[in-house]
Protein backbone atom coordinates (compact mmCIF):
# COMPACT_ATOMS: atom_id res chain seq x y z
CA UNK A 1 0.00 0.00 0.00
CA UNK A 2 1.31 3.32 -0.74
CA UNK A 3 -0.99 6.09 0.93
CA UNK A 4 1.45 8.90 -0.69
CA UNK A 5 1.18 8.00 -4.48
CA UNK A 6 -2.83 7.72 -4.17
CA UNK A 7 -3.00 11.19 -2.34
CA UNK A 8 -0.93 12.12 -5.28
CA UNK A 9 -3.15 10.65 -8.10
CA UNK A 10 -5.82 12.80 -6.78
CA UNK A 11 -5.21 16.17 -7.53
CA UNK A 12 -4.70 16.72 -10.41
CA UNK A 13 -6.91 13.41 -10.39
CA UNK A 14 -5.61 10.80 -12.23
CA UNK A 15 -7.81 7.97 -10.14
CA UNK A 16 -9.64 6.04 -12.93
CA UNK A 17 -8.65 5.94 -16.51
CA UNK A 18 -10.42 8.87 -17.30
CA UNK A 19 -7.15 10.79 -15.89
CA UNK A 20 -9.25 14.44 -15.93
CA UNK A 21 -6.77 16.36 -14.07
CA UNK A 22 -9.61 18.00 -11.90
CA UNK A 23 -7.95 19.79 -9.20
CA UNK A 24 -10.56 18.40 -7.01
CA UNK A 25 -8.95 19.46 -3.39
CA UNK A 26 -9.74 23.07 -4.42
CA UNK A 27 -13.14 22.54 -5.30
CA UNK A 28 -13.27 21.11 -8.90
CA UNK A 29 -15.14 18.18 -9.55
CA UNK A 30 -13.64 15.59 -11.25
CA UNK A 31 -15.66 13.62 -14.16
CA UNK A 32 -17.54 11.54 -11.46
CA UNK A 33 -19.12 14.56 -10.61
CA UNK A 34 -17.32 14.43 -7.02
CA UNK A 35 -14.52 16.56 -4.84
CA UNK A 36 -11.99 15.23 -2.34
CA UNK A 37 -13.86 14.22 0.50
CA UNK A 38 -15.85 10.88 0.25
CA UNK A 39 -19.67 11.36 -0.04
CA UNK A 40 -21.50 8.45 1.41
CA UNK A 41 -25.23 7.38 0.27
CA UNK A 42 -25.60 4.29 2.84
CA UNK A 43 -23.97 2.19 5.49
CA UNK A 44 -25.84 -1.08 7.04
CA UNK A 45 -25.64 -4.83 6.54
CA UNK A 46 -26.74 -6.11 2.85
CA UNK A 47 -28.17 -9.11 1.86
CA UNK A 48 -28.68 -9.10 -1.14
CA UNK A 49 -24.94 -9.76 -2.11
CA UNK A 50 -23.51 -12.55 -3.57
CA UNK A 51 -24.05 -15.84 -1.01
CA UNK A 52 -20.08 -16.14 -0.43
CA UNK A 53 -20.20 -12.53 1.02
CA UNK A 54 -23.28 -12.67 2.89
CA UNK A 55 -22.89 -15.80 5.17
CA UNK A 56 -25.10 -15.40 8.32
CA UNK A 57 -24.48 -11.44 9.35
CA UNK A 58 -24.66 -10.05 5.94
CA UNK A 59 -21.83 -7.44 3.74
CA UNK A 60 -20.98 -4.39 5.38
CA UNK A 61 -22.14 -1.94 2.73
CA UNK A 62 -21.01 1.59 2.34
CA UNK A 63 -22.36 3.10 -1.07
CA UNK A 64 -20.34 5.93 -2.48
CA UNK A 65 -21.72 8.65 -4.51
CA UNK A 66 -20.74 9.55 -7.88
CA UNK A 67 -18.86 7.13 -10.54
CA UNK A 68 -15.85 7.64 -12.56
CA UNK A 69 -18.15 5.95 -15.52
CA UNK A 70 -21.06 6.60 -16.80
CA UNK A 71 -23.13 3.91 -17.56
CA UNK A 72 -26.77 5.11 -19.32
CA UNK A 73 -28.90 1.97 -17.72
CA UNK A 74 -27.29 2.72 -14.30
CA UNK A 75 -29.55 1.04 -11.27
CA UNK A 76 -28.27 3.04 -8.72
CA UNK A 77 -29.16 6.26 -10.61
CA UNK A 78 -29.62 8.83 -7.63
CA UNK A 79 -26.17 7.49 -6.20
CA UNK A 80 -24.06 7.81 -9.42
CA UNK A 81 -25.60 10.22 -11.37
CA UNK A 82 -27.62 12.22 -8.62
CA UNK A 83 -24.78 12.21 -6.21
CA UNK A 84 -27.14 11.36 -3.49
CA UNK A 85 -24.41 11.49 -0.32
CA UNK A 86 -23.48 13.01 2.72
CA UNK A 87 -19.97 13.88 2.97
CA UNK A 88 -17.99 11.85 5.41
CA UNK A 89 -14.81 12.78 7.27
CA UNK A 90 -11.96 9.89 7.30
CA UNK A 91 -12.59 9.18 10.87
CA UNK A 92 -15.76 8.85 10.12
CA UNK A 93 -15.65 6.60 8.09
CA UNK A 94 -13.29 4.75 9.61
CA UNK A 95 -16.02 4.44 12.77
CA UNK A 96 -18.64 3.07 10.42
CA UNK A 97 -16.09 0.16 9.01
CA UNK A 98 -16.03 -0.57 13.06
CA UNK A 99 -19.80 -0.40 13.68
CA UNK A 100 -20.52 -3.11 10.99
CA UNK A 101 -17.70 -5.30 12.39
CA UNK A 102 -19.49 -4.62 15.66
CA UNK A 103 -23.02 -5.09 14.44
CA UNK A 104 -21.71 -8.69 12.92
CA UNK A 105 -20.90 -8.24 9.46
CA UNK A 106 -18.83 -10.35 7.25
CA UNK A 107 -16.91 -7.82 5.77
CA UNK A 108 -16.93 -4.30 4.72
CA UNK A 109 -17.92 -3.87 1.91
CA UNK A 110 -17.04 -0.76 -0.54
CA UNK A 111 -19.66 -0.31 -3.13
CA UNK A 112 -18.06 2.01 -6.29
CA UNK A 113 -15.12 3.45 -4.44
CA UNK A 114 -12.65 3.90 -7.27
CA UNK A 115 -12.92 8.13 -6.94
CA UNK A 116 -12.41 7.89 -3.61
CA UNK A 117 -9.53 5.33 -3.04
CA UNK A 118 -7.05 8.14 -0.91
CA UNK A 119 -9.52 8.92 2.06
CA UNK A 120 -10.76 5.54 1.85
CA UNK A 121 -7.42 4.15 2.19
CA UNK A 122 -6.52 5.94 5.35
CA UNK A 123 -10.16 4.97 6.34
CA UNK A 124 -9.13 1.68 6.55
CA UNK A 125 -5.74 2.05 7.79
CA UNK A 126 -7.58 3.92 10.71
CA UNK A 127 -9.80 0.74 11.15
CA UNK A 128 -7.64 -1.57 11.32
CA UNK A 129 -5.15 0.50 14.28
CA UNK A 130 -8.68 0.28 16.01
CA UNK A 131 -9.27 -3.71 15.67
CA UNK A 132 -10.81 -3.79 12.55
CA UNK A 133 -10.00 -7.59 11.44
CA UNK A 134 -13.09 -7.74 8.70
CA UNK A 135 -11.99 -8.64 4.78
CA UNK A 136 -12.32 -5.14 2.54
CA UNK A 137 -14.20 -5.69 -1.01
CA UNK A 138 -13.13 -3.36 -3.08
CA UNK A 139 -16.80 -3.79 -5.37
CA UNK A 140 -15.94 -1.40 -8.01
CA UNK A 141 -17.76 -0.98 -12.11
CA UNK A 142 -13.90 -2.27 -13.47
CA UNK A 143 -12.91 0.85 -15.03
CA UNK A 144 -9.42 1.15 -12.85
CA UNK A 145 -6.50 2.46 -13.11
CA UNK A 146 -3.41 -0.23 -13.07
CA UNK A 147 -1.52 2.91 -11.29
CA UNK A 148 -4.13 2.87 -7.96
CA UNK A 149 -4.53 -0.67 -8.01
CA UNK A 150 -0.62 -0.97 -7.32
CA UNK A 151 -0.85 1.80 -4.70
CA UNK A 152 -3.89 -0.36 -2.61
CA UNK A 153 -1.62 -3.48 -2.98
CA UNK A 154 -2.16 -5.36 0.22
CA UNK A 155 -5.25 -2.99 1.74
CA UNK A 156 -8.18 -5.19 -0.09
CA UNK A 157 -8.85 -8.40 0.11
CA UNK A 158 -11.80 -9.36 -2.22
CA UNK A 159 -11.69 -7.47 -5.41
CA UNK A 160 -15.08 -7.55 -6.91
CA UNK A 161 -15.14 -5.68 -10.30
CA UNK A 162 -17.83 -5.69 -12.99
CA UNK A 163 -16.88 -6.85 -15.76
CA UNK A 164 -19.57 -4.62 -17.96
CA UNK A 165 -18.21 -5.36 -21.92
CA UNK A 166 -15.24 -6.56 -24.01
CA UNK A 167 -17.19 -4.54 -27.31
CA UNK A 168 -15.56 -0.66 -27.37
CA UNK A 169 -18.97 0.18 -29.65
CA UNK A 170 -20.55 -0.98 -27.21
CA UNK A 171 -18.63 0.48 -24.02
CA UNK A 172 -18.87 4.13 -26.14
CA UNK A 173 -22.64 3.81 -26.93
CA UNK A 174 -23.93 3.03 -23.00
CA UNK A 175 -20.75 3.40 -20.78
CA UNK A 176 -19.30 6.71 -22.18
CA UNK A 177 -16.03 5.14 -21.71
CA UNK A 178 -14.78 3.41 -25.52
CA UNK A 179 -11.53 2.33 -23.77
CA UNK A 180 -13.42 0.14 -21.26
CA UNK A 181 -12.61 -3.68 -22.46
CA UNK A 182 -8.78 -2.48 -22.29
CA UNK A 183 -8.70 -0.88 -18.73
CA UNK A 184 -10.97 -3.52 -17.92
CA UNK A 185 -8.47 -6.09 -18.84
CA UNK A 186 -5.26 -4.59 -17.10
CA UNK A 187 -7.41 -4.06 -14.24
CA UNK A 188 -8.64 -7.44 -13.35
CA UNK A 189 -5.16 -8.89 -13.86
CA UNK A 190 -3.69 -6.61 -11.76
CA UNK A 191 -6.23 -7.59 -9.33
CA UNK A 192 -5.70 -11.70 -9.83
CA UNK A 193 -2.30 -10.90 -9.90
CA UNK A 194 -2.71 -9.34 -5.92
CA UNK A 195 -5.37 -11.58 -4.38
CA UNK A 196 -5.40 -15.27 -6.73
CA UNK A 197 -8.31 -16.92 -6.88
CA UNK A 198 -11.24 -16.66 -4.31
CA UNK A 199 -10.27 -18.12 -0.88
CA UNK A 200 -13.33 -19.43 1.27
CA UNK A 201 -13.24 -20.44 5.09
CA UNK A 202 -14.89 -23.86 6.72
CA UNK A 203 -18.58 -21.66 6.59
CA UNK A 204 -17.80 -21.03 2.93
CA UNK A 205 -17.68 -17.03 3.56
CA UNK A 206 -14.99 -15.57 1.35
CA UNK A 207 -11.85 -14.41 2.97
CA UNK A 208 -9.57 -13.24 -0.12
CA UNK A 209 -9.33 -13.59 -4.10
CA UNK A 210 -11.27 -12.27 -6.94
CA UNK A 211 -14.74 -11.92 -7.59
CA UNK A 212 -16.14 -11.08 -11.12
CA UNK A 213 -19.68 -9.67 -11.69
CA UNK A 214 -20.87 -9.92 -15.37
CA UNK A 215 -24.50 -8.67 -16.06
CA UNK A 216 -25.73 -10.45 -19.28
CA UNK A 217 -27.89 -7.70 -21.42
CA UNK A 218 -30.01 -8.32 -23.98
CA UNK A 219 -28.84 -9.26 -27.25
CA UNK A 220 -25.13 -9.25 -26.10
CA UNK A 221 -24.90 -12.94 -26.05
CA UNK A 222 -21.55 -12.20 -28.04
CA UNK A 223 -20.12 -10.12 -25.63
CA UNK A 224 -21.21 -12.58 -22.53
CA UNK A 225 -18.93 -15.39 -24.33
CA UNK A 226 -15.98 -13.04 -24.94
CA UNK A 227 -16.00 -11.87 -21.35
CA UNK A 228 -16.23 -15.10 -19.96
CA UNK A 229 -13.29 -16.65 -22.53
CA UNK A 230 -11.22 -13.90 -21.14
CA UNK A 231 -11.83 -14.51 -17.48
CA UNK A 232 -11.10 -18.41 -17.96
CA UNK A 233 -8.30 -17.93 -20.69
CA UNK A 234 -6.02 -14.75 -19.13
CA UNK A 235 -7.40 -14.31 -15.96
CA UNK A 236 -7.78 -17.40 -13.85
CA UNK A 237 -9.66 -20.75 -15.26
CA UNK A 238 -11.13 -21.13 -11.45
CA UNK A 239 -11.97 -17.36 -11.32
CA UNK A 240 -15.35 -17.19 -9.45
CA UNK A 241 -17.74 -15.14 -11.42
CA UNK A 242 -21.60 -14.23 -10.89
CA UNK A 243 -23.06 -14.38 -14.16
CA UNK A 244 -26.45 -11.92 -13.10
CA UNK A 245 -29.38 -12.21 -15.00
CA UNK A 246 -31.14 -9.03 -13.24
CA UNK A 247 -30.87 -6.26 -15.76
CA UNK A 248 -34.20 -4.28 -16.26
CA UNK A 249 -34.28 -0.40 -17.91
CA UNK A 250 -33.45 2.06 -15.63
CA UNK A 251 -31.79 5.43 -16.47
CA UNK A 252 -31.47 6.21 -19.76
CA UNK A 253 -31.39 2.73 -20.98
CA UNK A 254 -34.77 3.31 -23.40
CA UNK A 255 -33.02 5.92 -25.41
CA UNK A 256 -30.46 3.04 -26.43
CA UNK A 257 -31.63 0.83 -28.97
CA UNK A 258 -31.66 -2.76 -27.61
CA UNK A 259 -31.68 -1.90 -23.99
CA UNK A 260 -35.00 -1.09 -23.24
CA UNK A 261 -35.67 -4.83 -22.78
CA UNK A 262 -34.37 -7.85 -19.76
CA UNK A 263 -32.48 -10.15 -20.84
CA UNK A 264 -34.41 -14.01 -22.07
CA UNK A 265 -33.91 -16.83 -19.74
CA UNK A 266 -32.31 -18.74 -22.33
CA UNK A 267 -29.56 -15.93 -22.71
CA UNK A 268 -28.93 -15.80 -19.22
CA UNK A 269 -28.72 -19.40 -19.04
CA UNK A 270 -26.61 -19.71 -21.93
CA UNK A 271 -24.23 -17.99 -20.42
CA UNK A 272 -24.01 -19.63 -16.96
CA UNK A 273 -23.89 -22.98 -19.06
CA UNK A 274 -20.66 -21.89 -20.74
CA UNK A 275 -19.67 -20.27 -17.26
CA UNK A 276 -19.34 -24.15 -16.21
CA UNK A 277 -18.34 -25.80 -19.88
CA UNK A 278 -15.17 -23.02 -19.26
CA UNK A 279 -14.70 -24.08 -15.66
CA UNK A 280 -15.53 -21.20 -14.00
CA UNK A 281 -16.69 -21.27 -10.42
CA UNK A 282 -20.69 -20.03 -10.62
CA UNK A 283 -21.23 -17.36 -7.52
CA UNK A 284 -24.65 -17.19 -6.65
CA UNK A 285 -27.50 -14.85 -4.75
Amino acid sequence: MDLEKLDALIDPCRLCPRNCGARRRTGKPGHCGAGAEPLVGSVGPHFGEEAVLVGRGGSGTIFFAGCNLGCRFCQNWDLSHGLAGRPMAVEDLARAMLALQEHGCENVNLVTPTHFAPPIARAITLARQGALRKPMVWNCGGYESVEALRALDGLVDIYMPDLKTLDPEWAARALSAPDYPERAREALREMQRQVGDLQVDNRGVAVRGLLVRHLVMPGQSADARASLEFLAREVSPRTFVNVMGQYHPCGEADELEGLGRRPAAAEVNSARALARQLGLRLAEN
